[in-house]
């Protein structure tokens, strides 16, 4: 009787223990779940404040900016403006916020040359951009403008980007700008290139780097792109040098020559 007994309290031990277990375990997946579904709120959250600075369409208005000293420039819909004046350079370009929440511009560096993928895979260390003096807002879905000078007729940075205006080489511009409440910080570079008359400068957008958290886009899969085009560029190269030692004749890809004939009939009416 008593050994019934002790086997009856180590069945109710062992369900009391199950049952404890069962509980455990449903409350853990219900915490996961509901920490999952916190993050993703908190991401879509963050995607509703997310501005993504671009050049804004070739349509959208001519934009008067002036700057300190009261030199104003005019930049039309998808153009920059690059102007060096009494040795000061005027830099600005007009854009357009394809994100859903408000960009507020922080800072900028440029440089002279076209910077790619390729030739310059990441963007300008942070302690590099110059800070905006300027409260630049664009409005999310709406167009906007970044504007930027240098009078420093010492620095060296000053002195390439005038030679490359005067030139009429391209520039390459970083921004660094963040949301409404200075957070989600993106860093874009724009390019500038000469285009028609003088002063007149088209931009456009090489690369989006976000600051805080990993972007759309690795740095590794940047690279395999660039790698990639680079191939067909030099097998592109490779066949033309190819075809032209050949008398203008297409080659094969074993170095055959591919013979023209005459088309058929049918593909005479087609042509």
């Amino acid at each position: 009787m008593l050994h019934a007994a002790a086997d009856w309290a180590t069945i109710s031990s062992l369900a009391t223990a199950l049952g404890t277990l069962v509980l455990a375990v449903a409350t853990f997946a219900a915490v996961r779940s509901s920490n999952r579904s916190a993050r993703l709120a908190e991401v879509a959250l963050q995607e509703q404040r997310r501005p993504v600075l671009v050049p804004s369409r070739f349509d959208d208005p001519v934009q008067k900016i002036m700057f300190v000293e009261g030199h104003w420039v005019r930049a039309a819909g998808g153009r920059a403006v690059a102007e060096h004046v009494d040795g000061n350079v005027y830099l600005a370009i007009s854009l357009r916020n394809v994100g859903s929440g408000i960009g507020v511009c922080q800072g900028w560096v440029v440089s002279a040359g076209q910077q790619t993928s390729r030739t310059a895979p990441s963007h300008k260390p942070e302690d590099e951009f110059r800070l905006q003096s300027r409260d630049l807002y664009v409005p999310a879905g709406d167009i906007g403008m970044w504007q930027g000078a240098l009078r420093d007729h010492q620095d060296p940075i000053c002195a390439a980007v005038a030679h490359a205006i005067d030139a009429r080489e391209p520039l390459s511009i970083e921004l660094l700008y963040s949301d409404q409440v200075g957070e989600q910080r993106t860093i874009t570079r724009f390019g500038l290139t000469p285009y028609g008359e003088e002063n007149d400068w088209i931009a456009s957008v090489n690369r989006h780097w976000f600051l805080d958290r990993p972007g759309p886009r690795s740095d590794e899969d940047t690279e395999a792109a660039q790698e990639r085009i680079l191939r067909s560029l030099e097998a592109a190269r490779e066949e033309a040098e190819a075809a032209q030692a050949n008398g203008g004749e297409p080659a094969q890809a074993g170095g055959a020559v591919v013979a023209e004939r005459e088309p058929a009939p049918a593909e005479q009416a087609r042509d």
